[in-house]
Parts: structure tokens; sequence; C-alpha cells
């Protein structure tokens, strides 16, 4: 059987990505596969190729109904016979898929996992010949995943109705915990499990000091005058007037949250999808499923609750492997917002956030490489010396020697703790060094320390900035539960008591766009790349499909880097299979002809 002449002619692409041939040879050998590979990495091909060779139906879970249709266009727009069920469609056109299910017309069917668990539903889906089952977004059956949907739960009966079906469990990011739970909640058969790794290189990560966010955001996104992107903010309330100051700028921009109607979410994905707008700015709280292989910026304009789902929303960019950028706003404000959130929380809950919380201001404030800080949180190792992909190996954070601020930091944090017999919070101790007139501060004697006003030279930014960075360091350690007080370590001790130098870091400027090549970047010839963008816009409109459908960012940039002229140079453009040669090839070379006309070819350097 040859993979490989099956990846060209229906999907265009003449290599395997990493794991891809060995998990399609596990599928159509009937075994259970669990595969972890993140955002971009090509998941969907994992249980696609192995629909066309396989003897029977592959039915393909998916939670988000506003993307089936975009993913079974695509499959029908590379000759691949696919369908969707859900309630979008007209009585009339759901019996006549129904008929064609029945007749075996289709090698896959996409449905949401609440229509696929009705009893009527799995009755008639016993007389079709059902191959595999894949289900998609498999860390939604887990209660310690970061997006547990009920429904999900309903999947494991699956078992019982189709004993012979092997399954495929397919999700983006999951812990080890979340990865074993899946495994049992699915009931998967000595499974084999595919981790690949969760490093995007494409990707550039920054944090940038959140000052006036409003201007930084226009700013940002109106030095990238035709590329879209996502917004996340932390409520709907800042969603929509974002998206209305946004508009109000000249810059086509749509609100997607749970507060709106579900058709108000489906068309404003729809006009992302389709280009109609550049900009979704969403809450941080809405799982977007967002397939859109070219949003080309992720910005978090307000700080998230955790590494998980930063990685997964930031994993929505650059998902065609082209450069992308992943911004986040932060500031101490952000996270004493959420400080408040999480009071409100019982305390077990409130525990967890906590430590979650911490790792994700860990990630904001490191002068570390942020894709190792990033990698390490999922057990994955970088070990490169610089990513030449972050603001911090990009243009690494200057450093000084914080030794006389951080013994006075540390030396306030010991006095307070011997005065009272308890420790203090950070604010607390921050207000003591700076000398401010407090009730707590006169009531508890804490005007008479020695450490009293002896830090008035610094803002009290400042020293909250080198009061995170000890925590940072393991000197002061935060005790868990409402009243986050600090107390000195056993480090933290000995460095007081000796002396010991420390080096601090300045705090985060505000950076440019950074010029350097990127991992994935496709040199071409980019007034060539525009006009072959507006004509994919035309064809895409012509037949009711995203641009994408048509042909990816990357398809086009290759386009206008190798200038194809003739059917056999354009079937070698990656993402050409036989169906869209035979679709698409007249247009695309006919532009390219008249182009080459009036402009001269232009030459681009090997890529490494």
């Amino acid at each position: 059987m040859d993979l490989k002449a099956t990846l060209k002619k229906h999907f265009g692409y003449d290599e395997f990505r990493p794991l891809q041939e060995e998990i399609i040879c596990d599928a159509l050998g009937g075994r259970d596969v669990f595969v972890l590979m993140p955002t971009g990495g090509g998941k969907s091909l994992c249980f696609q190729l192995p629909a066309l060779l396989q003897d029977g139906l592959t039915i393909v879970v998916s939670p988000l109904i506003s993307l089936m249709k975009d993913q079974v266009d695509a499959l029908q727009t590379s000759g691949i016979s696919a369908t969707f069920l859900n309630s979008t469609l007209e009585r009339e056109d759901a019996k006549a898929r129904w008929r064609g299910l029945h007749r075996g017309e289709y090698r896959m069917l996409y449905v949401a996992p609440e229509r696929l668990m009705l009893e009527t539903f799995l009755e008639r889906a016993l007389s079709w010949n059902i191959a595999q089952i894949a289900i998609d977004e498999a860390h939604c059956i887990s209660e310690w995943g970061h997006d547990f949907r009920p429904e999900y739960r309903e999947l494991k009966k699956l078992r019982e109705h189709f004993a012979n079906a092997s399954v495929m469990a397919l999700t983006a990011t999951a812990t080890e915990r979340v990865r074993v739970d899946i495994i049992k909640q699915l009931q998967l058969r000595e499974p084999h499990c595919y981790v690949a790794s969760f490093n995007r290189p494409n990707l550039t990560y920054r944090v940038i000091p959140k000052t006036s966010a409003y201007e930084q955001l226009l700013e940002f996104i109106r030095a990238r005058p035709n590329e879209s992107g996502i917004v996340y903010c932390a409520s709907r309330k800042s969603t929509d007037s974002l998206a209305r100051n946004l508009n109000n700028d000249s810059i086509s921009a749509k609100p997607y949250h749970a507060g709106l109607t579900s058709s108000e979410r489906t068309k404003h994905q729809e006009s992302f999808l389709r280009d109609d707008v550049r900009v979704v700015t969403a809450t941080i709280a809405f799982g977007m499923g967002i397939n859109k292989p070219n949003v080309r910026f992720v910005v978090h304009y307000d700080l998230p609750k955790n590494l998980e789902s930063y990685y997964q929303e930031t994993g929505r960019a650059g998902r065609d492997g082209l450069p992308s950028e992943c911004v986040l706003l932060f500031s101490a404000g952000d996270v004493a917002k959420q400080i408040h959130f999480i009071d409100e929380k019982s305390e077990s809950e409130a525990r967890i956030a906590r430590a979650q919380l911490q790792q994700m201001v860990h990630y904001a404030e490191t002068r570390e490489c942020r894709r190792a800080t990033l990698l390490r949180y999922f057990g994955e190792q970088y070990s490169k010396p610089s990513c030449e992909g972050c603001d911090n190996c990009l243009a690494p954070r200057e450093t000084f020697d914080g030794t006389i601020p951080a013994q006075k930091f540390l030396s306030c944090v010991h006095r307070v703790h011997a005065k009272s017999g308890f420790g203090f919070g950070l604010n607390h101790v921050v207000d003591v060094l700076r000398d401010a007139d407090t009730e707590a501060i006169r009531q508890r004697g804490h005007n008479e320390l020695s450490t009293y006003g002896i830090g008035r030279e610094l803002k009290r930014e400042a020293w909250q900035a080198i009061g995170r960075e000890l925590l940072r360091l393991g000197l002061i350690e935060c005790a868990p539960g409402r009243f986050a007080t600090l107390t000195l370590t056993k480090v933290g001790r000995e460095t007081l008591r000796d002396r010991t130098p420390i080096t601090l870091t300045k705090q985060i400027e505000v950076v440019g766009r950074d010029q350097k090549a990127r991992a994935g970047a496709i040199e071409c010839d980019e007034m060539l790349f525009k006009q072959l963008r507006v004509l994919r816009r035309k064809l895409a409109d012509e037949r009711d499909v995203p641009a994408y459908v048509i042909f990816s960012d990357v398809s086009l940039r290759q386009m206008a880097r190798n200038y194809p002229t003739t059917a056999s140079e354009f079937r070698r453009i990656p993402g050409v299979g036989e169906q869209k040669l035979k679709d698409l090839a007249e247009p695309f070379l006919s532009a390219i002809n008249n182009y080459l006309a009036t402009n001269p070819r232009q030459t681009f350097k090997e890529r490494q």
C-alpha cells in the first residue's frame, strides 16, 4: 500500500510530518491510537488518510458544529467523499445525507457527540460498515482538562455499540493526568500512544508591559496591515468594546463570546474565516475552534488563568507553519484582578487556581527563554541555548546588581515576621519599605521597624517586581491560602545573613517588531503573492468556501517563489493534489503567466 502516493494524490504533499505515517499504519492495522499533537501538527490527516484506504466509514466526532462544514468542504475540494450531520441542515438535505450513508456513499462523516449518542442515531448507524471512530478534541472528556464538556462522557458507550471499530483519540493539549484519563474514559484497548513535541518553532512569544493597552493593540495591528489575528480578553464586555473601538479605527473586527446567540457566533466566525473581518476579539473562557491556518497573530489583552489555556490559545496562530506572533500584554493590575476572583472560590479550587496563576506570572516575568518555560510545563526539555523566537532570546533583558534592594526586601520580610509572629503579604511589605501611612502598619507597630521607609527611592511597581523575582529565585516563599503571606526560605535566610550578591532583572521594556528571519518563513515575490490572494478570494467566494479551502498561504507563497507556468510545474507545489490540479491549475497558471509578462522573475536564497 503506497501511503505517499495517496498523500500526494489527495492532499498534494510529498512527505509526511513527524509521527503521521506511524499513526496511519496503526490505524490501518485496526489498532486503537492516542494522539497528542500540537495545533498545526497535522492531526486531521492521521484519520483522513486511513479513511480513504479502509473498507468502510470513518466517523469523526467533533464538538464544533461551526467547523464541520469547512472541514467537509476542504475534503470535497480535494476529491474526497465526506459529509456532516448537524442542526444547521435543512430537513431535505439531512434526509439525502442519511440515504447516502445507508448506501455507503461516504468515506467520512463528521458529527457532534450529543447527536451521535442519541439512541435513534446509534440504532441507524448499526447498519453501516463503520471501520474507524476518530474523536477530535479528546481532552473535552476529562474533568482535569481545561475544556471539559459533559456530553463527551457519553462517548465511552461507543465501545458497546461498535465493538469492531478501532478508536483514535486526538488532542492538541493534555498534561499527563489528562492523557491517562482520556484513555480510561474512552476504554481504549492497548492503544499505541503518540506524543509529538509541543514546540511550535514558527511562533514568536513576547510579553509587553501593559501601559495604554488599547493604543498598544491598535499600533500593533496597524503595523500588520494585511494580517488577521485573534485578541483574547477576560470579559465579554471588553471583547464587545474592543471590537467596537477597532471598527471605529477602521480595523474590521467582530466579537466572539458565550453571550452572543449561536447564529451571531457562527456569523462572526464565518466572516473571520472568509477574511471579511481581520480581527476577532474573543473571551478567554470561550473555547473558539477556529480552523483558520493563516492566523498571523494572537494577542492576549488580559492575563490568561493558566499556562495550558495560554498554550492552547497561542496555538491558534500559524497553523500553516508560517511565522506568526504571540503577544501577551502584562500588568501587575491584571494579577490583582485574578487574585480577587480566586478569593471568591472554594478553598480547594482556589489553591489550584493560585498555583496556576503563579506559573502564568512566572512565565510573564521570567528572563529565561519563554519557549523553554512553556515546554517545561508540558514535561518537555528544550535544550538549545537560544530559541531565536522569543523576546528574551532575541533581546535578552538587562540585569543589574540587585543585592542592596534584595537585602532590603528580605530584611523587611524577616522584621515584620519577627515583630508580629507571622508573615504578611507582598503589598504590606512594599508599604513598609515605602513608609506608607496605613492603618495596618500603625496597628501592628510596623512603622517602628528599622526597615520602615528604607525603600522610598523605588516606586511601588518596582518593589512588587523585586518581590516576585525573589519568589521565583526561591529566596522567599508564599503561603497557600487566601492571605498569601511571605516568609524567608532557608536559602533566603542564608543569603540575608551572608550578604550573598543577587542579580535581578530590569523590568520589561516595550519592544518593536522583530525583523529577523523566522522559522517557517518562505521568501517570495510579495507583489505576486498579493495578486494570488485576490484570485484565491474570488474563487473561494464563487464556491462559497473559506479562502484556505482553495489553497493555504504556504501553497500561494510557493507559487510566488517558484513561478510555475505549466501543469507539471504546478503539480509540484505543496497542497496541489489531483483534484485541485484539475479544478484550479488554469486560473492560477494564467495569473502567474500574466504577471510574468510585465514583471521580471525574482530569485531567492535556498531555504534552510
